[in-house]
């Protein structure tokens, strides 16, 4: 190592023990725990969109198993039943869906 090289190092050892060095560091490139942060963010938006899924589907795929389960026990008109109620729960969902669409197109 020369004796410029080490006089640069010396230099750089002190500007990060400053605050201001510490800021610039970090600004300019030390990048220490950045991919972890993007993980983070990875899953919050995975679980953000776990949470939407269960919230828009979760009543129409419970009353699907609840009709299912009927169904293999031998409940078969109960089973149509809770089929023809799921079925109006998804028309009406749809409904609301396209009216909320509308709305934000027309904004």
């Amino acid at each position: 190592m020369t004796k410029t090289e080490r006089r640069m190092q010396a230099r750089i050892a002190r500007a990060k023990r400053s605050a201001l060095g510490r800021v610039f560091c970090r600004l300019c490139g030390d990048e220490a725990g950045g991919v972890m942060m993007e993980y983070v963010i990875l899953g919050l938006l995975v679980a953000a969109a776990v949470v939407v899924a269960v919230m828009y589907f979760g009543k129409n795929i419970r009353m699907g198993f609840n009709a299912m389960g009927q169904a293999v026990s031998g409940e078969s008109k109960d089973a149509a039943k809770m089929v023809q109620k799921s079925k109006k729960e998804a028309k009406t969902a749809e409904k609301a869906s396209e009216q909320h669409r509308k709305k934000i197109s027309d904004r």
